[in-house]
């Protein structure tokens, strides 16, 4: 099991490398906060859905899926191209990428094997017990991840409105 911090640590060390070979300078805050928020997005997203609100199989599924990461990808690097913010947009793709991999180590392997989670819902999820390890029978654990996932996702969706009311001059309400 990898850890948020792990997978931050994992995504941010490329980023940072980048940055400081590229600019000669450490990452802005803005492409640390973009870094650290897609290496967290496939579990903001999918272990609420599987663990709280049982929508989906797994905890490793939907947004931790080939089938729905690289199409979100392309579009987040689309609209950051648009917007003359590329980096910013491959920090998000490459980070969310990343957690991927981290989460599937099988794949850096030298035979690798790819599990059939990367490929949902083109493929069944590897089966897991209905509680996970890091969330132990009866823990609060579960329910803080799901608040802090909430308000994390609505801070993002309020920056994504005000964010595509600017910068495509669309307005929303």
């Amino acid at each position: 099991m990898v850890l948020p911090i792990e997978h931050f640590i994992i995504a941010l060390l490329p980023v940072a490398v980048y940055a400081l070979l590229r600019d000669r300078q450490l990452p802005t805050l803005h492409l640390l906060a973009v870094t650290f928020f897609g290496s967290q997005f496939p579990d903001l997203i999918d272990k609420p859905l599987a663990y709280e609100l049982q929508l989906i199989p797994s905890g490793r599924v939907f947004m931790h899926s080939l089938p729905f990461a690289i199409p979100l990808s392309i579009a987040v690097v689309a609209y950051a191209v648009r917007t003359d913010r590329t980096r910013l947009g491959a920090a998000f793709a490459f980070a969310h990428l990343s957690h991927l991999v981290a989460d599937n180590r099988q794949l850096l392997r030298p035979d690798p094997y790819v599990s059939s989670d990367l490929l949902w819902p083109l493929q069944p999820p590897v089966v897991r017990p209905a509680v996970p390890q890091w969330v132990g029978e009866g823990a609060v654990n579960l329910h803080l991840w799901t608040g802090f996932s909430v308000l994390v996702l609505a801070l993002a969706a309020y920056i994504l409105v005000v964010d595509l009311q600017t910068q495509l001059d669309f307005r929303l309400f």
